[in-house]
Parts: structure tokens; C-alpha cells; sequence
């Protein structure tokens, strides 16, 4: 049976390697059989950016965003956040703090980063 995984990133990717780290994890959860989906908070979404030189670890990122672009990985970010057009390939919704924290608490299960 699927599981719902929610796996949240707030930490700052341009302070420590954990945001990508948990990228990392999220892909992996993705060759199972469950839904997972991403959300990014805070300067998180600076990951799918195109300018990421100044992010720690960005060489092990760039090697997985590929994977996430193939796969339409779902990512959810809060209202107002910006974006640029190289993100435009990925699978981004808006979803405000409340839908976010609902979604969250509905998920099977919540990896918070």
C-alpha cells in the first residue's frame, strides 16, 4: 500500500548541505511506491533555481535535479515566493501555510529539514 510522504525543507541551502541532503532523501523515497511530495520553505526554493553556485553541495544537486524534472516530482512552495523561469520545469504549486500545515498533518508520514 502507498503512503502519502510529506518531506519538508526550511533550512537555508546556502548556510548547510542538509537542504540537498534532503532532496536526496525525497528521491529515494520516490523509487518506492509512495507519493511523495516537497515542500520548500523559507530560501529553500532557491534549489530549483538556476543560479545555485553559492549553494552548499550544489555539484551533488545538480546531479539530481534531472531525476526530479524526469519523475514531475510534486514541490509546493508558499504564496509570493520567487521564482525564475528555469523552475518552470519542475512540478511547483502554490499552496498558502494553512493548506500547507493540512497538508502535512495528512500525510502518512513528515520528514522535517
Amino acid at each position: 500500500m502507498s503512503k502519502r510522504i510529506a518531506v519538508v525543507i526550511s533550512e537555508d541551502p546556502f548556510v548547510t548541505a542538509r537542504p540537498v541532503e534532503a532532496l536526496r532523501i525525497a528521491l529515494g523515497l520516490c523509487s518506492g511506491d509512495h507519493e511523495t511530495t516537497v515542500i520548500l520553505l523559507g530560501r529553500a526554493p532557491s534549489l530549483l533555481m538556476e543560479n545555485t553556485d553559492e549553494i552548499v553541495d550544489v555539484d551533488i544537486l545538480e546531479k539530481y535535479l534531472p531525476s526530479f524534472k524526469h519523475l514531475s516530482i510534486p514541490f509546493i512552495v508558499e504564496p509570493g515566493t520567487a521564482m525564475d523561469a528555469w523552475s518552470d520545469d519542475f512540478s511547483v504549486t502554490t499552496q498558502t501555510a494553512d493548506e500547507i500545515r493540512h497538508f502535512v498533518r495528512s500525510a502518512d508520514s513528515s520528514l522535517i529539514f
